[in-house]
């Protein structure tokens, strides 16, 4: 699974009011990394007043770029002072030194997801049944879930959500299987995700009452 940008983001905030009327500024510092090798890696200096950015370094452009009347100006200003030095030297004093943090702290984390299956009312169709497998509190967020009838992967009548964002840097996701019951069939959920050392397989027995389920469902073994 391949890993996406992460982006960490150190924010200054200073906000000046006057009665109803508000000023805000605001200072977004930002280190993008897309490899452990550090190649490619990015540092971003925006300065926004009352949401509207006005000036922007990036090391890859390697300058100052002014969006507004006035960040033109002072960014026309900043590259022929001592701000683009200070600004240059940002990437190696600032993001290369913590990079080895960042990764130990929150890139080479795994967390395995928690997995239920449940019987949910499917929607007016072709089929009688739905089954429904719901991964939670998985990081990364790359997962693949597929579905398993006697053993062999279902492709029809499978629909899924994109990974969710729970806010808290784990996710859930959740995929659904409309079918019609066979007697003697054996439906299965398979959960891959990078924290696992093998798949998943968790199986419906809809014989038992959903709390029973839910416990086979968490304890299954993998494949």
């Amino acid at each position: 699974m391949s890993m996406s940008i992460f982006c960490v983001s150190l924010t200054l905030v200073l906000s000046i009011f006057s009665g109803t009327d508000g000023y805000f500024f605001q200072v977004v510092r930002q280190c993008r990394y897309s490899s452990k090798d550090l190649q490619g890696i990015e540092f971003i200096d925006s300065y926004v007043f009352n949401q509207a950015e006005n000036i922007r370094f990036n090391s890859t452009v390697g300058k100052f770029v002014g969006y507004t009347e006035l960040g033109v100006k002072n960014a026309e200003a900043w590259n022929k002072g001592p701000e683009l030095a200070r600004a240059l030297g940002e990437l190696e004093r600032y993001c290369k030194l913590n990079a080895p943090i960042y990764y130990s702290a929150i890139l080479d984390k795994t967390v395995e997801p928690h997995v239920r299956l449940s019987s949910v009312a499917p929607p007016s169709g072709r089929h009688p049944a739905m089954l429904m497998c719901s991964a939670y509190d998985f990081y990364p967020k790359p997962i693949r879930v597929t579905w398993l009838r006697d053993g062999r992967e279902v492709k029809s009548d499978v629909t899924s959500t994109e990974e969710l964002a729970n806010g808290d840097w784990y996710y859930q996701i959740h995929s659904h299987l409309e079918y019609t019951p066979r007697s003697g069939e054996k439906i299965s959920c398979m959960v891959e995700h990078i924290s696992l050392t093998e798949p998943m397989v968790y199986h419906w027995d809809p014989s038992l009452p959903e709390a029973e389920r839910n416990k086979i469902a968490i304890g299954a073994s993998g494949l």
